[in-house]
């Protein structure tokens, strides 16, 4: 082999060198993608296929199911209801920033008489009250109260320190006219260094055998960190039976908090 011979290979040897190193580049990527939360595989630290681990949206069998307590419709006037579901969420350290729900209301025949639907969120681990308010029944009562979600719901991880941080206290929580015009009012905190949008108050108010008899809601706009208020629910009929307890849920998207 001359001389010539020689230099040709060596300059072919390094052309395909350079088209190897360069198809190298192109199309390693394809075969060594770094592992997301969105990529449709179970890979990288996941437990399940884009869930788990450290991806923010948490696995199906990871959690557990709500529980549905109870839901009620509440007369506010003749022909008008306001209606409430009580859950309890299992899952000390998952939520859902976006569920929607259907209440369905029959008579005592179980006449159907209409459905309210919904959407909500569902705060982590606890009790928590889904509330709708002024339901035209017409001339129907409704006797019969069932809730249901009505999408797959799709649990997020939220981490423990967020839910520890960001909290709302109640207190000097006084119902006044209970046999005239009542009124229910509170003290409410924001005992965090979180700005709290949409933050809504459901009330509960019990006889003494622990049966609701009545319920109510209130909203604010914003709790500023650490900001105190006062919060009132009111009713325009009396109360069907003696109070002997109150309840008062705040309800808020814990996604939503942000430090301002």
């Amino acid at each position: 082999m001359n001389w010539a011979t020689k230099r040709r290979l060596f300059y072919l040897f390094i052309v395909v060198l350079v088209v190897g190193f360069l198809g190298y580049l192109i199309i390693s990527p394809y075969f060594n993608k770094t592992p997301t939360c969105t990529d449709n595989k179970q890979n990288g630290y996941e437990t399940g296929v884009d869930c788990g681990g450290t991806c923010q949206i948490a696995c199906t069998r990871q959690v557990d199911q709500i529980s549905i307590i109870w839901a009620r419709a509440f007369r506010v006037v003749p022909g008008r209801y306001n209606a409430v579901a009580y859950l309890i969420n299992h899952n000390p350290t998952n939520a859902i920033n976006k569920i929607k729900y259907s209440f369905r209301f029959a008579d005592k025949d179980n006449v159907y008489l209409g459905k309210r639907d919904g959407e909500t969120f569902i705060p982590a681990g606890g009790k928590f009250a889904i509330f709708e308010p002024a339901i035209d029944m017409g001339n129907g009562i409704p006797v019969y109260t069932t809730f249901e979600f009505t999408e797959n719901l799709v649990w997020k991880n939220v981490s423990l320190d967020l839910i520890k941080q960001v909290k709302i206290s109640l207190s000097n929580i006084s119902l006044e006219n209970e046999n005239t015009n009542p009124k229910l009012s509170a003290m409410v905190k924001n005992e965090s260094l979180f700005r709290i949008p949409e933050v809504s108050f459901v009330a509960l108010l019990y006889d003494a055998t622990g049966n609701v008899v009545n319920a109510s809601h209130t909203y604010l706009d914003v709790l500023l960190k650490e900001q105190s208020t006062d919060i009132n629910f009111t009713w325009p009929e009396p109360m069907s039976g003696p109070v002997v307890s109150e309840e008062i849920i705040p309800m808020f998207d814990i996604f939503s908090a942000k430090l301002k």
